[in-house]
């Protein structure tokens, strides 16, 4: 990549930003939407967990591929391709016309957002090469995430109340256009010196681990657990995982290169990105439903109540970022999950939903600890790995992510769909999220110790010692040509 003025370089930092956005923000607004969609669709607890999982389902399956494929035939190229895809996709979700088109044109959506965002985190990584201008700029995207859980539930609420819910794909048109004018023109060109193989066999692999998994957690509480289709997924999900575990390390390049996992603090963000994101996608689920279903708020004034929890996320995104940029990951690890466990705890233990302080408690709570996670999972994931392989370490960073997500929205929405049977939920709604809370409280818990663990000295050189390894290129593998 060229070296660029920094006016260009924050333009193209603009642009990434607005690709976050858009995929962002789309989210957090269809969670407030739920309702609004279910009552025209006639959609199941079950149907609402697959308008979400459907899209981040298909997100993280095919992120890595688009991380590696960016780096091998050019960054610009796939973004710009991602941006067309996801606006047709948006558009396409405006005009569905039953749950099942919903979902298949939520799938297209995530095929173009999968060569978003890992895409745009290897521009900005490739954009921004001194280490604390790096660490400005992530936590400037990560602010983005603050913005969007700011903006989401308002938009989405005030757009669900004026206009329905369609309209919140609308949202996506304008700023997807702007966004791919925007790269023709100011985004350069950039690829890894080397070019990588495709790994047809691991990417099936990884889709049929996702996908087995996330359909047999979303439809056991219908089906039972111990029904043949069930246990046949669970199969299907435990072959795949074994299958990456002894295929990939053979493959000279593999889709998933285990060999970062060599690295306690990339490892130690894996870890706390699914941690995180399935704490996200649990409580926006959970609290969208009981503002709605059990308080009788309309979509916008639920958004208006989870103002605190999006505001706290705007506010401490962008400081967090500073934070490991000046002091590394560590301080910012901690706070996020002593809050986040706290919000759990104050939900599942003490039936914050009933009180409203300790209702907008809980939210000030979570959104701190969210708003405090994202920076260092993203710096932590890129820092130390060689350049030419940043599209796939960005990847397996918001892979980790959406699968977090996926699992938070299946696993709480199958305790909650245990719990609650039939509307109004009003005289069982509290009990039957408990187990919920419970589960939200534990994942922030494991981001506190794992955060702790993985940001220590003897962390931070098992990293040095996994980057020299990377740089040395396949010296450590068991044979060049064992898989190809």
């Amino acid at each position: 990549m060229p070296e660029l003025t920094h006016r260009r370089r924050s333009l193209v930092l603009a642009i990434c930003c607005m690709s976050l956005l858009i995929v962002s923000l789309d989210n957090t607004a269809l969670n407030v939407a739920l309702p609004s969609m279910r009552a025209e669709l006639g959609a199941t607890v079950a149907g609402m967990q697959w308008t979400i999982d459907a899209y981040t389902l298909v997100l993280a399956s095919l992120l890595m591929l688009a991380g590696s494929t960016a780096d091998r035939i050019g960054r610009r190229k796939v973004f710009k391709a991602g941006l067309v895809l996801f606006t047709l996709g948006s558009l396409l979700c405006s005009l569905a016309p039953n749950l099942g088109s919903l979902v298949a044109f939520r799938m297209v959506q995530a095929v173009g957002g999968s060569m978003l965002n890992p895409v745009a985190m290897s521009i900005i990584t490739n954009t921004f090469t001194e280490p604390r201008e790096r660490s400005r700029a992530i936590g400037m995207w990560g602010g983005v995430v603050g913005i969007s859980m700011a903006a989401g539930p308002l938009i989405g609420g005030l757009l669900v109340d004026a206009v329905g819910w369609r309209a919140i794909f609308w949202v996506n048109l304008p700023v997807g256009l702007a966004a791919l004018l925007l790269t023709v023109r100011y985004v350069p060109e950039s690829r890894a010196p080397k070019a990588r193989r495709p790994d047809p066999v691991g990417q099936l692999l990884v889709m049929a681990l996702l996908g087995s998994l996330t359909y047999a957690i979303i439809e056991a509480p219908v089906a039972g657990w111990t029904s043949p289709l069930i246990l046949l997924c669970a199969g299907t999900a435990a072959t795949a995982l074994a299958g990456l575990l002894l295929y990939e390390p053979r493959r000279t390049e593999p889709l998933i290169d285990l060999r970062f996992f060599r690295s306690a603090p990339f490892s130690g963000a894996t870890v706390i990105a699914v941690c995180a994101f399935a704490a996200l996608g649990g409580f926006l689920f959970v609290n969208t439903l009981y503002l709605q279903d059990v308080r009788g708020f309309s979509a916008l004034h639920a958004g208006l109540y989870m103002l605190p929890m999006a505001g706290l996320t705007l506010v401490c995104a962008p400081l967090s970022g500073r934070l490991v940029g000046s002091r590394g990951p560590r301080l910012s690890l901690l706070v996020a999950g002593s809050a986040m466990a706290a919000s759990g705890v104050l939900f599942a233990a003490f039936e914050a939903e009933t009180s409203t302080p300790l209702l907008f408690t809980g939210y000030v709570l979570f959104g701190l600890g969210f708003g405090m996670v994202n920076a260092p999972i993203t710096n932590t994931a890129v820092s130390g790995m060689p350049r030419a392989q940043a599209g796939v370490a960005a990847a397996v960073a918001s892979t980790s992510r959406q699968v977090g997500q996926t699992l938070g929205v299946a696993v709480i929405g199958a305790v909650l769909a245990a719990g609650v049977h039939e509307r109004p939920y009003t005289g069982t709604f509290v009990a039957a999220s408990r187990p919920a809370w419970w589960i939200i409280a534990g994942c922030g818990l494991c981001v506190l110790l794992v955060g702790a663990l993985t940001s220590g000295p003897w962390a931070l050189r098992s990293a040095r010692r996994t980057a020299a390894r990377l740089e040395d290129c396949p010296a450590d593998r068991p044979s060049a040509g064992a898989a190809r």
